[in-house]
């Protein structure tokens, strides 16, 4: 399940050997670099994160609230 598919946005599929026309090469044993900042995607979790607690916390206190007004009825 994970061939390429023909679409009418995409266009017809091209065959060719590497390194003709507009084609790259292939190199053989070369590890792929990544292209996401390890440090900026850290700090995105850890804002995440707490956003997550920041808002659990309100839903909590709402419900105390809630809870207390209950009770003083």
């Amino acid at each position: 399940d994970n061939n390429w598919a023909e679409t009418f946005s995409a266009g017809e599929p091209v065959f060719a050997a590497p390194g003709t026309g507009n084609l790259g090469t292939i190199q053989s044993g070369a590890l792929e670099a990544s292209n996401v900042d390890i440090a900026q995607e850290l700090v995105n979790l850890i804002t995440a994160q707490r956003n997550f607690q920041a808002n659990a916390q309100t839903i909590s206190t709402a419900d105390q609230a809630t809870q207390t007004i209950i009770n003083i009825r």
